[in-house]
């Protein structure tokens, strides 16, 4: 654990990492006394059940990663900068510089707690190294080819709770759908309880392949 904690968010060994605080929390990201009253609400919304852990990908990890780095080592401290200079310019509260700079600041500040949060309880598992171990069971990180009565033929990735995207099929590990097909194996069926009834899901195919979750994957998406 120890070692883990050293090492902090700059590398990422083969397979599942110990969890560990890597990121005290520094008293500049705090909550203000200024803070929007939503805040509080916002911050406490967790999509993991209690207690769970919180499973993401390398290339998942590594973006967020690179997000808080940023966050904290250029567009916090240019934000504090401008901040600075609004507020010696007059009354602040029909400065519209300082008071934009200050909402900015606090979203900016709510943003790298919940990057916090998530990295020091994450804990990462590299699909492609389980290729071996698990072959054809499904368990967090598995592109399961899979078919329904209602559907056809389709095929999701099971990701960690910030990894969803729906064009590419991924599918958070504690959705509904991934909690049915956990610990089934290629030829299972499994039953799915949907608003619109029950589903039963055909496992056609199980693999452990390189999933497109980082930030060079999230921006070719975006763009």
């Amino acid at each position: 654990m120890q070692a883990a904690a050293a090492r902090g968010y700059n590398s990422l060994p083969g397979g599942r990492i110990l969890r560990g605080p890597a990121h005290p929390m520094n008293k500049a990201f705090t909550r203000e006394t200024d803070a929007d009253p939503e805040d509080d609400e916002q911050e406490q919304i967790s999509p993991l059940p209690a207690g769970a852990r919180n499973y993401m990908t390398p290339g998942g990890f590594g973006r967020m990663k690179d997000e808080l780095e940023r966050l904290v080592q250029k567009e916090r401290p240019e934000l504090v900068a401008i901040v600075a200079w609004a507020a010696g310019n007059g009354d602040r509260s029909e400065n519209g510089d300082y008071l934009y700079g200050k909402k900015r600041l606090r979203e900016i500040d709510r943003r790298i707690r919940f990057l916090i949060r998530r990295l020091d309880t994450a804990e990462v598992v590299d699909p492609a190294a389980q290729r071996d171990e698990r072959s054809d069971q499904v368990f967090f990180g598995a592109t399961v080819a899979l078919r329904s009565v209602k559907d056809g033929e389709r095929t999701i990735s099971i990701v960690g709770v910030d990894e969803i995207d729906t064009a590419r099929g991924y599918i958070s590990w504690v959705s509904p759908m991934a909690r049915a097909l956990i610990k089934s194996r290629e030829g299972d069926t499994v039953t799915l309880n949907t608003p619109g009834g029950v589903v039963e899901l055909e496992i056609l195919e199980v693999n452990y392949l390189p999933l497109a979750t980082g930030i060079a994957d999230a921006e070719a998406a975006a763009g």
